[in-house]
């Protein structure tokens, strides 16, 4: 057992600030995916569910080794309820959901969405006698999942939250949130760590050499840790601006179309930033022989990432994937080529 700021070493300092400077009732954690909203959003609840008294803390953080601690680690303590999708709940530490469709016989997609089910129960809870606790903490992430019915029924307790009730909502994207909902919480905007304490922390995970691997995931240890343990190491990302540039979409295929999306779109970044001087900044090594020059060929560029834009919001479809694979890395290609 342990905290989520031992394990992520950049958290403690905003983490200790956040309890010293909280004032509101709900606090909204944001900052790039891959940072540790999750994980920040947790050590919050394990502070204000910690036994130990705050006197015997330093920075008021969880003492980690109590009774409350050990139960929010083990996602088990009666005055916490956590609100993930259910595509999440193995990532949150949670046990799977039977997700099975008895009428088809088979198995469904896990929802990407936090549903009004879970607000509703989750206010349920709100409303019950705390069980150990002088408090109850509800954890939502990532809070851009909430759909609008569950965002709405959300917003009703946040405006009259009952009793002593604490709210922490961790997301990445903060402006698809309702304007009503950032409003009323205290905002807290997590910074990726400084380059240097990343790579030494990701050579903790076992990834030595990974600056190629960083550079591609913009600077977010989290997910360049993903990216790792899903078999794409910095040798991958060192080599993708070289594949594409060839139409190579058969060492692409086996990329989730998410990533690759994602991906391509961050190679039209760097190619607009090298073709107008700047330097690129997801793949700094990649010195390509020509890029797209003059007002049309940047043109070209723009489209083509605006285009991979609308893609991404539509990258889970079930689409034909190496037919998606093959139009998307040689519309990029495409792109790269113009003159």
């Amino acid at each position: 057992m342990g905290n989520d700021h031992e394990a992520l070493p950049w958290l403690r300092a905003p983490l200790s600030s956040a309890l010293q400077a909280q004032q509101a009732h709900a606090l909204l954690v944001t900052g790039s995916a891959g940072i540790g909203q999750f994980e920040f959003a947790m050590a919050l609840a394990q502070a204000w569910l910690c036994e130990t008294p705050a006197s015997q803390r330093a920075d008021g953080l969880a003492c980690g080794h109590c009774e409350g601690c050990r139960l929010v680690a083990q996602r088990s303590h009666p005055d916490m309820r956590l609100l993930v999708p259910e595509a999440w709940r193995a990532q949150a530490g949670l046990s799977a959901d039977d997700t099975g469709d008895a009428d088809e016989g088979k198995k469904r997609k896990p929802s990407q969405e936090i549903k009004v089910d879970q607000v509703r129960g989750a206010l349920d809870f709100s409303e019950r006698t705390a069980g150990r606790a002088p408090l109850k903490v509800v954890v939502v992430h990532p809070a851009e999942a909430l759909n609008a019915v569950s965002a709405n029924a959300l917003l009703k307790t946040l405006e009259e939250p009952p009793g002593n009730m604490r709210f922490v909502l961790g997301c990445g994207a903060a402006d698809s949130l309702l304007p009503t909902i950032r409003s009323r919480c205290q905002s807290i905007v997590l910074k990726a760590p400084d380059r240097a304490q990343a790579l030494a922390w990701l050579a903790a995970q076992g990834l030595p050499d990974a600056g190629p691997l960083l550079d591609a995931c913009g600077g977010l240890p989290l997910a360049a840790r993903d990216q790792a343990a899903a078999g794409r190491d910095a040798a991958a990302w060192q080599a993708f601006p070289a594949l594409v540039m060839r139409g190579d979409a058969a060492a692409l295929a086996a990329w989730p179309l998410p990533v690759l999306a994602e991906a391509l779109g961050r190679l039209c970044y760097d190619a607009t930033a090298l073709a107008t001087g700047a330097q690129a900044r997801f793949f700094p090594a990649w010195r390509p022989r020509a890029l797209p020059q003059g007002p049309g060929g940047l043109a070209q560029l723009t489209a083509c990432a605006a285009a991979l834009r609308r893609f991404a919001r539509q990258a889970d479809h079930p689409w034909n994937a190496g037919l998606a694979v093959e139009s998307l890395v040689m519309q990029v290609r495409g792109a790269l080529h113009a003159a």
